[in-house]
């Protein structure tokens, strides 16, 4: 793997964690805006899943689906077949609008958060023993 390469993993790791530090400000003394952090979960999972696609040489298809991409995943490392993404997808680009908007409670919510960072760990471990392969 080059070094563009790697970096471009580095880039979209960096975007994901960023989309969790917002969840974490966003519910650091309670939670506010539910539908705001589900969407930043659902952005971070995007981008971790991305980026170890292209950690195994994928080309990355514009999609804010989490689901084809877990199946994406799964068909490189069968180990992402036992993550259960709920409803993640739903948060997607697609109903940030008013009128298809669906507002979770709080308990949705943190279980959303909770996911994404499941996920970040878990990602980001598979892609340090790729890297050490390297």
């Amino acid at each position: 793997m080059n070094k563009a390469t790697i970096d471009f993993i580095k880039q979209w790791l960096f975007k994901a964690n960023e989309d969790l530090l917002v969840i974490e400000k966003l519910t650091e003394f309670e939670i506010i805006a539910t539908s705001s952090v589900c969407f930043h979960c659902q952005q971070a999972v995007e981008k971790f899943l991305k980026a170890f696609l292209i950690a195994n040489g994928i080309d990355i298809k514009k999609t804010h689906n989490i689901e084809f991409l877990l199946s994406e995943c799964s068909d490189i490392d069968k180990d992402f077949t036992n993550i259960d993404p709920k409803e993640l997808s739903d948060f997607g680009v697609d109903v940030r609008y008013p009128g298809d908007m669906y507002i979770p409670d709080e308990k949705e919510t943190l279980e959303y958060k909770n996911l994404a960072f499941e996920i970040k760990d878990f990602v980001e471990n598979k892609i340090d023993e790729i890297l050490k392969r390297e």
